[in-house]
């Protein structure tokens, strides 16, 4: 029966085409606007939506709305937003690694100027003979998680969320309010209006008695304690993250003495044990500032060295060992020139 009324494809193909050109220009007439507008608007074929009768739309012109309406919009705000956001991020991770690839954590051992001040408060409080109090390994320990956790909410965690609009605005820059080389390099200059602690709100008075408070403690310990701050800052857990990037580094090798030996324990400024029991990539600890006295007071040629691309810019000697105990102890006490000596604990 069917092939009498259709004997070939083509026709078949023909009837189907006249009646689906009735459907999708006329069929709207039947089932209403709403209706068609509901079934469908995706058809694979030009079924123009300009048709007021049609019984459905084009993917096409679908498509066209949806990239000029919806995507072409959120594009326009992407790229505001990556313009705004994205790029100027990126443009301060870049340059920060830029100076970071070819000085390491040195930053921290030879740049950080609350570091420096730290290390002069250390200085005069050997030459006035205070008491050394040194950071044992199980209290290391209880003290380097903190450093990732003032970078986590302090640096990234409540700036972010003030951003959002979920935290007070007054907590956009909280690491900033607390953190001692705030004080301590504008007192420098001569600078004491950052001391002052603002009342406006609640969070503003307590961010600034809580940096205060910080640092009278930083420069009271730094006395009797190598570099107190320097354990507890973010920017010596930011500095970590990258720290196997770049080819400065320290690196030392296996020694059967250092077991029974400990002086670059004792003379690291951070209290790093692990340089005195460890070799290789763990002896290069993450709190490492690359400051360099675990090499300088080495007493064994050139187990623990600072190189940049394989290449050894200094490495521990016997000889240097010698002529660094003349000057003062690993720990730093001065051989002479003490002012007032007390009683080491």
């Amino acid at each position: 029966m069917l092939k009498k009324i259709f004997p070939t494809l083509g026709r078949f193909r023909f009837t189907v085409q006249i009646v689906m050109l009735f459907v999708t220009v006329y069929g709207g007439a039947l089932l209403g606007s709403y209706t068609v507008d509901r079934i469908s608007q995706a058809l694979p074929s030009l079924s123009c939506a300009f048709d007021k009768t049609t019984a459905d739309h084009c993917i096409l012109i679908v498509n066209q709305h949806q990239l000029h309406h919806r995507i072409g919009d959120a594009l326009v705000k992407a790229q505001v937003i990556t313009l705004k956001v994205f790029i100027p991020t990126l443009i301060s991770v870049a340059t920060f690694f830029a100076f970071f690839f070819f000085l390491n954590k040195a930053f921290c051992g030879w740049v950080c100027p609350m570091g420096t001040v730290q290390e002069l408060l250390y200085r005069v409080g050997r030459r006035l003979g205070r008491p050394l109090n040194r950071f044992k390994p199980e209290n290391v320990e209880r003290v380097r998680p903190v450093k990732w956790l003032m970078l986590l909410v302090l640096v990234l965690g409540l700036p972010l969320a003030a951003g959002m609009g979920f935290a007070a605005n007054e907590l956009g820059d909280p690491y900033c309010q607390v953190c001692p080389s705030r004080l301590a390099t504008t007192l420098l200059t001569a600078d004491a209006e950052q001391i002052a602690v603002r009342t406006g709100t609640n969070i503003n008075f307590f961010l600034g008695a809580a940096g205060n408070a910080l640092f009278g403690f930083v420069i009271i310990a730094a006395l009797a304690a190598r570099q107190p701050f320097c354990r507890i800052c973010p920017l010596l857990s930011w500095n970590a993250m990258f720290q196997r990037l770049s080819p400065m580094r320290l690196v030392k090798k296996q020694y059967d003495k250092c077991a029974k030996c400990g002086v670059c324990e004792k003379a690291c400024p951070m209290d790093i044990h692990e340089i005195g029991r460890e070799h290789g990539k763990k002896a290069f600890h993450e709190d490492c500032t690359l400051c360099g006295r675990c090499a300088e007071f080495c007493p064994d040629d050139d187990v623990i060295q600072i190189r940049f691309f394989g290449i050894k810019l200094f490495g521990s000697s016997r000889e240097y060992y010698k002529k660094s105990v003349k000057q003062e102890s690993p720990e730093g006490m001065p051989k002479n020139k003490v002012i007032w000596l007390a009683q080491e604990k």
